[in-house]
């Protein structure tokens, strides 16, 4: 199979995870209805609270979350492949958190798992200051992950900063890259549409890149504007705007190839010594 309809959800996730999972679980719904076989949702699903200490509360290890079981069930309903972009998940032996992304087959099966190995620690001009390594460890694996429709990098927001982690991917076989994101507004007005673009080109790739968008509850503004796009830089579908939605499109992964084929980048790689001068 090399076409498929593939969908990202829009999200405005709040801070709490119950009414989070009944906003995802309905969009996911009315995604498959539309036709959509794989279906993925953003950076941080189930949880958006940055507000010193209030997330503790609220977030369990991975074993005892509430909303990646009702996910694996959804999926075995629908008879989907679905991304959740990530879940904040505690961890053992560390007041850290991951920001975990889970791959859940159309039987409901957990295909893979994907811990966000870049760090958003930056100030971003709107007069906040964001260091996610207080509150997240960073994971230490790219994962690559099979599916019957093809392979997907896994990867997560900040990590689209760095281009050598989807040139490995794509390198090992990526046909499809995702990038579930909670990008802030100052940051996704200047680069979010570049970077992804660049990402596809230099890559082959699909690109799928469901975002958060708009006001949160705990007071930071995301810039929403989810996207699919081809592995030539085209955008194929975008929901403009950060109002929550669900996005559809058709792809067909031979476009892969045909994109690798007219740039060969991938193979043409050459690593000269570094001369200082």
């Amino acid at each position: 199979m090399t076409k498929l309809t593939a969908a990202c959800i829009q999200m405005r996730s709040g801070t709490e995870p119950a009414a989070n999972l009944a906003a995802a679980t309905g969009m996911i719904r009315e995604a498959a209805a539309q036709g959509a076989r794989f279906i993925a949702t953003p950076e941080m699903t189930n949880l958006l609270d940055i507000r010193p200490g209030m997330a503790r509360a609220k977030v369990r290890r991975e074993a005892e979350d509430e909303s990646l079981p009702a996910f694996r069930l959804l999926a075995a309903e629908l008879g989907v492949t679905l991304l959740i972009g990530s879940l904040a998940i505690a961890l053992e032996g560390d007041e850290r958190f991951a920001n975990r992304s889970f791959l859940i087959g159309p039987d409901g099966g957990l295909i893979a798992r994907y811990d966000k190995i870049h760090m958003f620690d930056v100030e971003v001009g709107d007069g906040q200051t964001y260091r996610e390594s207080r509150a997240y460890r960073p994971g230490e694996e790219a994962v690559l992950a099979q599916t019957s429709f093809g392979t997907l990098g896994l990867t997560i927001c900040y990590d689209l900063r760095f281009p050598h982690l989807y040139r490995r991917l794509a390198q090992a076989g990526a046909d499809i890259l995702t990038l579930p994101a909670a990008f802030t507004r100052v940051t996704g007005e200047a680069h979010w549409h570049v970077l992804i673009r660049a990402r596809a080109i230099e890559t082959g790739c699909f690109v799928i890149a469901p975002a958060q968008g708009g006001k949160h509850q705990d007071g930071r503004e995301t810039f929403g504007h989810s996207l699919i796009v081809s592995p030539w830089g085209d955008v194929i579908a975008e929901l403009k705007g950060d109002e929550p939605g669900v996005l559809l499109a058709a792809i067909d992964l031979a476009e892969v190839a045909a994109a690798r084929a007219r740039i060969p980048s991938l193979t043409n790689d050459r690593s000269p010594p570094l001369h200082e001068v």
